[in-house]
C-alpha cells in the first residue's frame, strides 16, 4: 500500500470517527438536564430547569448557609409555570408557619417553632461565642443562666458585652423569620434578646433574673448541635 492511500485511508477514518462522536453526543442531549436556573423568592434560593422531560422548580436554603436540603419542589408544563407555583408553596408555607406561633406570656411575641428555629440557627451567620451562649442557655433548661454565666460561656469578661452580642444574635434570628416587636410586647430587652426568650425571675432588687430561652429554640439549639 503506498504512503498516500495510508494517508487518505487514515484521514477517512478519523472524519468517520468524528461523525459518529457527533452524533451520540446529539443523541445524549435529548436526555440531559437542560442548564439550572438560580433565582430568589425571600429567604430562599429558586432552582429551576427541565429534568426528565418535566419542568422543576426547587427551593434551597440561600448560600452562604451551613443548612443543607431541599425546602419545597414543584412542577410545571413551562418553566415559568413551575416557578410560579413553587413561589405559591412558599408563601402557603411561610402564612402556615406564622399562623401556628404561639404567645409568649412574657414578652407577648409569637414564638416560631422549633422547625423555624432549626431552620434560622443553620442559616444565619452567628459568630462562635454566639453559639456557645446559645448552647449554654439550650443545655440550661427552664432555670436559665445568670449574665455572668452567659457571658463566662462565650469567654467574656464582661456582662455588657456578652448581652450585646446575645442582642444581635436575636435580631439576626429575627430578621431572617421576619419576626416583629408588638405594641403588646414587654417594653424591656427590646435589643433583640426577647426574640430568643426571657428574663426568669429577680432574686433581689440587683438581680436582673437569668436569661431563659424559649422552650422551641432551646430544642433547636440542641437538635444542631
Amino acid at each position: 500500500m503506498t504512503r498516500s492511500n495510508t494517508e487518505t485511508r487514515m484521514a477517512t477514518g478519523r472524519d468517520l470517527f468524528k461523525d459518529k462522536n457527533k452524533k451520540k453526543g446529539s443523541e445524549r442531549s435529548s436526555d440531559t438536564p437542560s442548564a439550572i436556573q438560580l433565582g430568589e423568592h425571600g429567604r430562599y434560593q429558586i432552582k429551576s430547569g427541565r429534568l426528565s422531560g418535566e419542568y422543576v422548580a426547587r427551593a434551597f436554603p440561600k448560600p452562604p448557609t451551613n443548612a443543607r436540603g431541599m425546602i419545597a419542589e414543584a412542577r410545571g408544563a413551562t418553566e415559568e409555570a413551575a416557578i410560579a407555583a413553587l413561589h405559591d408553596i412558599i408563601d402557603a408555607r411561610e402564612i402556615s408557619r406564622t399562623d401556628d406561633r404561639r404567645t409568649d406570656e412574657t414578652t407577648g411575641l409569637a414564638v416560631p417553632s422549633t422547625e423555624e428555629f432549626v431552620e434560622a440557627v443553620a442559616q444565619v451567620a452567628l459568630s462562635r461565642p454566639q453559639r456557645a451562649m446559645l448552647t449554654a442557655l439550650a443545655l440550661a433548661n427552664d432555670e436559665g443562666l445568670s449574665e455572668v454565666r452567659v457571658a463566662s460561656a462565650a469567654g467574656y469578661k464582661s456582662n455588657a458585652s456578652a448581652n450585646r452580642a446575645l442582642a444581635s444574635a436575636g435580631l439576626l434570628i429575627a430578621s431572617y423569620l421576619s419576626l416583629e416587636a408588638t405594641q403588646d410586647a414587654a417594653t424591656s430587652d427590646h435589643d433583640g434578646t426577647m426574640f430568643l426568650g426571657y428574663r426568669g425571675r429577680q432574686r433581689n432588687d440587683e438581680d436582673p433574673g437569668n436569661w431563659i430561652l424559649h422552650a422551641e429554640l432551646r430544642e433547636a439549639v440542641r437538635s444542631a448541635g
